[in-house]
């Protein structure tokens, strides 16, 4: 090539050239393209079992927890309450909720068994669930619609106990309260989950029940098909899920699903 010739289209300064050309071109379709979203946590609403009031908030501290009977947050869903999760101390109202397209399948993710409790001076002085048949003892259960309630009548009927229902001086609406009135000392007895008679350790005496005569206590979990936070929601259920979650169920009491907690895949 002579002198002056024009350079070579493989030279390095007009590679540099298309190098920097190309950069440029490919910066300025970036810019043009549209932000893909990226997707923030929103702090979804979990309608939980009163049972679930302590441990629920170790599993994740971030939502917005209405803890109450299992009965009175189905209740809530069927009337449109917003909402994002369901957590039930059993599965039959999860299930029921299904079966109207309200909550999407539910699944179990823990278990519990019941105790009966007594105040610390026990001055009934009851020392077996058999002790109920005395007079005049003041007896709390849940009402037959709480889970709590479902569940002692039957054990009572396991155990053939079912007269000491005469001696029921209030039904509560969930298990919290039967908690609570026991351990001020306004009963004698009441029967609760022991992972409830354990976040008061020392203000009540526990007596346990028989395991033959308990009832089979499987708790739900599902999404609110009216959520408009799904992926937060099924995030929020496989936390409870996770090995880590359930080594937090397992520490405040509850028992483990047969054949372990599966992924929620939602639908």
């Amino acid at each position: 090539m002579t002198k002056g010739a024009a350079v070579s289209r493989h030279s390095p300064r007009r590679i540099a050239l298309a190098s920097v050309t190309a950069l440029i071109v490919a910066l300025i379709a970036v810019a043009a393209a549209p932000a893909v979203p990226t997707r923030t946590t929103a702090q979804i609403k979990v309608l939980a079992a009163a049972s679930l009031t302590n441990v629920f908030p170790q599993i994740d501290p971030a939502p917005s927890y209405s803890f109450a009977g299992s009965d009175a947050l189905a209740a809530q869903i069927r009337l449109g309450a917003p909402a994002d999760v369901f957590a039930s101390a059993n599965m039959t109202l999860p299930t029921s909720l299904y079966a109207q397209n309200l909550v999407e399948k539910p699944v179990a993710f823990a278990t519990n068994r019941l105790v009966l409790v007594v105040p610390n001076s026990n001055p009934a002085g009851i020392k077996t669930v058999f002790d109920l048949r005395k007079p005049g003892i003041k007896l709390l259960v849940g009402t037959p619609t709480v889970p709590i309630g479902s569940y002692t009548r039957t054990i009572l009927k396991n155990l053939a106990l079912t007269s000491v229902l005469s001696n029921v001086v209030s039904q509560e609406t969930d298990v919290r309260s039967i908690l609570s009135k026991v351990a001020l000392g306004e009963a004698d007895a009441g029967f609760v989950y022991i992972t409830d008679a354990k976040t008061v350790s020392g203000q009540v005496k526990v007596i346990p029940l028989p395991a033959w005569a308990q009832p089979p206590v499987r708790y739900g979990i599902t999404v609110i098909t009216s959520t408009k936070n799904h992926a937060d929601a099924v995030a929020f259920i496989n936390k409870v899920l996770s090995k880590q979650g359930q080594a937090k169920l397992r520490a405040a009491g509850f028992g483990a699903v047969k054949g372990g907690a599966t992924r929620y895949r939602g639908g």
